[in-house]
């Protein structure tokens, strides 16, 4: 399912896509869709179709259309501090974009039937945090997962202000569905589907992760860097009388060339036969020198900047707290 945009070169392309399509319609979900790179979900050797807007799955491993996942983002109305339930997790790139806006005090649970997807889902998680500049412009709600079918939660488990199933559900379970939201909550869910089973096809009531209230230590982290972020966009302000700036993003101009075909109808018989110009005796080595051109014309980006790293590592603390601050993040 898929294929409403046209495909991108990369995150950045496909987003504009996207919102030139009208799927990302408000800001937050804009740029929570810009700090997760969609091919980072993907396996190696399937990152070539990462940018198209349609469904990829290998063996238990699913990620749905991103016009299906830009559709849910904007239909749950996502705001800090709510809690959010993701049933059918699968890689986690939902939930790890929901994140980004949640914050650091909001709740983000996720239930996968499959062992092994959550076990992906968790490695991809903590490659995000570890290598991702997008990480430190947000303060991050991580997502928690668990094994178990969706069907099969524990009735005495807290309830959410915000719920998907990306899992088939039938008509018949809708009532036990919205028995998960808080009152006036949101819930997003495809109906009248084939309903899923456990992997070992008995009931077993599925235990959500506890609600953990965060450490001091943590929450002291918290407001380091909040107040790190609010030094950087003074000091940028007073130098530029502006805030922070979005790096400017430069896009190659595709070259196109034209073809004119001509029809010959000869005896009942049909030839086709392309009109050649003058200019495509050498078509390569023109192709190559428009391509040339148009790259020496277009100015190149300078490398966008993590200032809040660069500042953390700036200041007159010890080392291990230094990397307390950045989450211990590799980049």
């Amino acid at each position: 399912m898929g294929g409403a945009v046209s495909a991108g070169e990369d995150n950045d392309e496909l987003i504009d896509n996207l919102k030139e399509a009208q799927y990302i319609r408000t800001e937050l979900v804009e740029q929570a869709f810009r700090a997760v790179d969609r091919a980072d979900y993907y396996l190696e050797e399937f990152k070539d179709n990462a940018y198209k807007d349609l469904a990829w799955k290998h063996g238990n491993i699913h990620l749905s259309a991103p016009c299906i996942y830009s559709e849910v983002m904007e239909a749950l109305d996502l705001q800090p501090g709510l809690s959010f339930l993701n049933l059918g997790s699968g890689t986690g790139y939902l939930s790890s974009m929901v994140g980004l806006i949640l914050g650091p005090f909001g709740v983000n649970h996720g239930v996968e039937l499959h062992s092994d997807v959550i076990e992906y889902a968790r490695q991809k998680l903590d490659f995000f945090i570890k290598t991702s500049d997008s990480f430190d412009k947000f303060e991050f709600c991580e997502p928690s997962f668990v094994t178990g079918n969706c069907l099969e939660i524990s009735p005495d488990c807290t309830q959410y202000d915000r719920v998907y199933c990306g899992a088939g559900v039938q008509k018949e379970h809708e009532d036990y569905m919205k028995n998960l939201l808080k009152v006036g909550g949101i819930l997003v869910m495809p109906l009248e589907e084939k309903p899923c089973h456990s992997e070992s096809g008995k009931a077993r009531l599925v235990q959500l992760p506890l609600l953990v209230v965060r450490s001091l230590q943590d929450l002291a982290r918290i407001a380091i860097r909040g107040t790190i972020k609010k030094v950087i966009h003074q000091e940028t302000a007073s130098r530029s009388g502006k805030g922070l700036k979005t790096t400017p993003r430069f896009k190659r101009r595709r070259v196109r060339r034209r073809r004119m075909e001509t029809i010959v109808f000869l005896d009942k018989e049909v030839f086709a036969s392309r009109i050649s110009n003058p200019s495509d005796d050498n078509p390569c080595e023109d192709w190559e020198e428009e391509q040339q051109e148009e790259e020496d014309r277009v100015p190149k980006p300078d490398p966008p900047v993590n200032f809040l790293r660069e500042k953390v590592l700036s200041l007159p603390l010890p080392d291990p707290l230094k990397y307390y601050l950045l989450y211990y993040r590799e980049k």
